[in-house]
């Protein structure tokens, strides 16, 4: 099985792609090459559509396989398209769209809170970061400061460092219970300029200006040191 080509890593805002089936898993096809983002880091895997001449299926999850296989997960009735066809793969943009919105969101409200953070989830709906913290927050004070971050539109991009470089600089990484992946040779960075810069393979924005109204909608307390900030996007 051969490795997938992450066209989301380079253009998170590419919605479709051309690609050539290698192999199907149970219900799950292997591209050479793909736009759909394969669950991790707190991110879903995406859904959408594969379309090849004679037919097309459903995608309802896309999760990592072996050797940096991604496994577009079709539904168990789903028509399967021939191994070696070439397919349209095409996500739900709009769901992308708002996990991407989401996501750069949390690294904001990261930035706002500067603790450690022990946990994290996105939805389009609500998406939370869990810190490791005891005292409550002002949320007034942080929806201000977000809503700072967000009218500053700051650029937002992504680079490359070593494994040496990052345990050179062991600050960037603010997860405690999950460490980024090693031993790949580079590490892909997050850097929303002047905020925040730290390890992420997920897909963000190109500023912070297109996360749009967020809030801090509740916040629970976890345990004595851990408290569960959730944040909702204004439409």
């Amino acid at each position: 099985m051969s490795m997938t080509q992450t066209l989301f890593r380079d253009d998170a805002y590419l919605t479709d792609c051309e690609a050539t089936v290698l192999d199907i898993d149970d219900h799950a096809v292997i591209l050479d090459r793909t736009v759909f983002y394969a669950m991790g880091g707190g991110q879903p895997g995406d859904t959408g559509v594969l379309r090849w001449d004679g037919g097309e299926a459903r995608v309802i999850d896309t999760r990592y396989g072996d050797r940096g296989a991604i496994r577009h997960v079709l539904a168990e009735n789903a028509e399967l398209p021939p191994e070696g066809a070439y397919v349209t793969a095409k996500i739900d943009w709009d769901r992308r769209y708002r996990h991407m919105r989401m996501h750069t969101a949390l690294h904001l409200l990261g930035a706002v809170l500067k603790f450690g953070v022990t946990g994290g989830n996105i939805a389009a709906d609500r998406s939370r970061l869990d810190f490791d913290m005891e005292d409550t927050i002002d949320k007034d004070a942080v929806n201000d400061a977000l809503r700072a971050l967000v009218s500053e539109d700051h650029p937002v991009h992504s680079e490359w460092i070593s494994d040496e470089q990052l345990e050179a600089q062991p600050e960037l990484v603010r997860t405690m219970s999950v460490q980024p992946p090693k031993g790949h040779g580079k590490i892909r960075l997050l850097n929303i300029a002047g905020v925040d810069l730290q390890p992420c393979g997920g897909t963000h924005l190109k500023a912070t200006g297109e996360v749009g109204a967020v809030r801090v909608s509740k916040v629970e307390k976890k345990g004595r040191q851990n408290r569960r900030v959730y944040i909702e996007l204004g439409d």
